[in-house]
């Protein structure tokens, strides 16, 4: 692993957040370390293929990468807010149904945040 694969995988390990390549790429450089943000999607790229991270990819909004450890997504419709969940592993269940090894699942939930329900009145 290079210098800035670790950094960035340290950066997402430590983080509460879900943080986009952006965000990733303007904390590092905040904090004085130089690179361009080719290389920051380069870095994630190689750490999401090597299994260090996750990639959670959301229709209208940039990906945003997490840390590995099993939990679940709750994802808000209209303003993409991503909060984490954790559900029974459901492995066991899918792999039953489907009579093949699943190797690993990502279940986004859609829902509405209750900032986005209280702007719209939603209930």
């Amino acid at each position: 692993m290079n210098k800035n694969e670790a950094f960035i995988l340290e950066m997402i390990r430590s983080s509460d957040e879900h943080l986009t390549a952006e965000q990733i790429y303007q904390k590092l450089t905040a904090d004085t370390h130089r690179m361009s943000l080719a290389t920051v999607y380069n870095n994630l790229t190689q750490l999401y293929e090597a299994g260090q991270i996750r990639k959670i990819s959301s229709e209208g909004y940039p990906d945003r990468y997490d840390k590995t450890v099993k939990h679940d997504h709750l994802i808000c419709r209209k303003c993409g807010r991503l909060t984490d969940v954790s559900l029974e592993d459901l492995t066991e269940r899918l792999q039953a149904q489907v009579d093949e090894e699943v190797l690993s699942y990502d279940l986004k939930i859609s829902h509405f945040c209750s900032s986005c329900r209280d702007d719209d009145g939603i209930s």
